[in-house]
């Protein structure tokens, strides 16, 4: 066991008896994010519902170092293993900071009476997700998006080796996703907690994991590092995904490029034509776009969102095939957007197309605004 922090052996979970996923077998070094990602109903819930044993598990064992958990008392278990979940918490007549509190009650006695040292690391949870304006606030009361945050604070007081969180972000505008993110990443570097939980918004995922569990069908379908998982094949047959594209370039998810005959074709490099692309899918618009070099970014969209993309091989010159399709596809087109060519010594051939594109009457020259 000591090769791996955490480590599940055969682990098949599931309900009632029923296996729902088999055969987990994955090893997670200490301090690790191990991020689960899949399609709704796929049973990332299950897996960690699993592994803090509040799910009766089917068969195969999770260990942390060399301890099987089911060998360990639930008091132990508290005070090794942290768990933010998404069900609603209920509680009565409790304030923000009576609920961060309860995560030193594995460090107290029979009594549940903290101490100053306890309380110190109260205020100090607290202060690590910004919440200590919310302290005596009703749990009741504040949002949701707050409630996590102080359910996060109360994993932090607990101290724990093993952070499990459930969709944690779920209830987060973007200021505290983003915050929440930054001091799981913080806890798991500094402090060495390995953090397992599972997102929905996969281009964060893909920004925070050390390594990414895809959970699919009755099988985990890979585990990896970002770069192993977030390729565009396999984020698109894990999600099904039939009515758009994910770009592993930008970690993001595009709609449809707009069909048929391309009405405008954009000249663009180096990124200027990004903005331009996004507006044309917006106002569904088909456009072509070129020429461009297989490493520019503006590649990277256009390559999804245009519906002809004239290519060239990066540091070369224009080629004489490259140019001919061009100048093709600004006759068929109706207008000729310049985005803001930048004009080097190998794309030298984009000065005859924008004086090809002026004396055809077609260029326009776009407004340098960021859609």
């Amino acid at each position: 066991m000591a090769e791996y922090y955490v480590q599940m052996q055969n682990l098949t979970v599931g309900y009632h008896g029923i296996p729902l996923i088999r055969d987990i077998n994955i090893g997670i070094e200490k301090g690790e994010i191990v991020t689960l990602i899949g399609p709704n109903g796929a049973g990332k819930s299950t897996i960690l519902k699993s592994i803090i044993r509040q799910l009766k598990t089917i068969c195969g064992s999770v260990y942390v170092e060399k301890d099987e958990l089911r060998d360990l008392s639930y008091r132990q278990l508290s005070s090794r293993m942290a768990v933010v979940l998404t069900e609603r918490m209920k509680p009565e007549l409790m304030t923000c900071r009576d609920i961060v509190a309860t995560g030193r009650y594995p460090y107290t006695g029979k009594l549940g009476i903290l101490t100053a040292e306890d309380e110190e690391k109260v205020d100090e949870a607290m202060a690590a997700v910004h919440a200590e304006e919310l302290q005596n606030l009703s749990f009741d009361a504040i949002s949701d998006g707050q409630r996590q945050r102080i359910l996060l604070a109360r994993a932090i007081c607990q101290e724990p080796e093993v952070l499990i969180l459930d969709e944690p972000t779920s209830y987060l505008d973007i200021r505290y996703k983003l915050e929440l993110l930054a001091i799981l990443r913080r806890m798991a570097k500094e402090k060495k907690i390995t953090v397992i939980m599972s997102l929905h918004e996969i281009d964060l995922a893909q920004k925070i994991s050390d390594k990414i569990l895809c959970v699919k069908g009755d099988r985990i379908s890979h585990y990896g590092t970002p770069e192993e998982i977030f390729r565009e094949e396999l984020i698109r047959d894990l999600y099904e995904i039939d009515n758009g594209y994910f770009d592993p370039c930008f970690g993001s998810i595009e709609l449809p490029r707009p069909e048929g005959k391309p009405e405008i074709l954009v000249l663009s490099s180096c990124g200027t034509g990004i903005p331009v692309y996004r507006r044309l899918q917006k106002e569904n618009i088909p456009f072509a776009a070129g020429i461009l070099y297989t490493n520019d970014v503006d590649y990277q969209l256009a390559r999804l969102l245009a519906v002809q993309v004239v290519t060239e091989e990066p540091f070369q010159p224009v080629s004489d095939r490259a140019y001919q399709k061009a100048i093709s596809l600004m006759e068929e087109c109706e207008l000729i957007l310049d985005a803001g060519v930048k004009i080097g010594s190998c794309n030298q051939r984009m000065k005859e197309l924008l004086h090809t594109a002026e004396c055809m009457g077609k260029l326009k020259k776009t407004k340098r605004t960021v859609i």
